[in-house]
């Protein structure tokens, strides 16, 4: 019990010394190459594994995004707005990387085995899609609406709401 304690705080301080970067508007621009392991342990490539004509990734970058995350998610539930959606934990530095398997043991313990597919985790990469967002505000998941060759067609990162959810139907419709 300990030792995952310390390992936990280990992970908060050295993540928190990650760069800033401001946030950016990047709708119409083309979402970068990454990679990443779903919590099915399949590798996946983004943009090119997403082969549907719109996908939405929600991205954050803290453990507490995952509150702003869940309430994109209800509200896309509650509106009957169905397309492929994907959660990307996305985590800048090497204390991450080297912790990898027990952050995402955790998420494992705390998602539905069903859901697995869907939660893909950014560690290599981590950084370049932070400076490409910007991670002010770190709390707000990122809102991304890309279409089948990468290009975002919407973009929102100041946390849910109504206007931003019916702004986002729109382009999805």
């Amino acid at each position: 019990m300990i030792k995952s304690m310390l390992v936990a705080c280990a992970v908060v301080l050295l993540s928190a010394c990650t760069s800033q970067y401001p946030n950016q508007q990047v709708t119409g621009k083309q979402f970068p190459s990454i990679s990443g392991e779903s919590l099915e342990k399949n590798m996946v490539t983004i943009p090119s594994d997403f082969k549907a004509d719109k996908t939405l990734i929600l991205i954050g970058y803290k453990q507490d995004s995952q509150f702003d995350i869940d309430r994109w998610l209800i509200g896309l539930d509650m509106a009957g707005t169905t397309l492929p959606t994907y959660e990307l934990p996305t985590i800048a530095g090497m204390a991450p990387r080297m912790f990898s398997s027990f952050i995402d043991s955790g998420m494992r313990k705390g998602i539905p085995k069903e859901l697995w597919g869907g939660v893909i985790t950014i560690y290599n990469d981590g950084e370049a899609v932070q400076k490409f967002t910007g991670n002010q505000r770190p709390n707000n998941s990122r809102v991304v609406l890309i279409d089948s060759n990468g290009k975002i067609l919407y973009f929102y990162d100041r946390g849910f709401s109504v206007d931003a959810l019916n702004k986002l139907k729109a382009r999805i419709e």
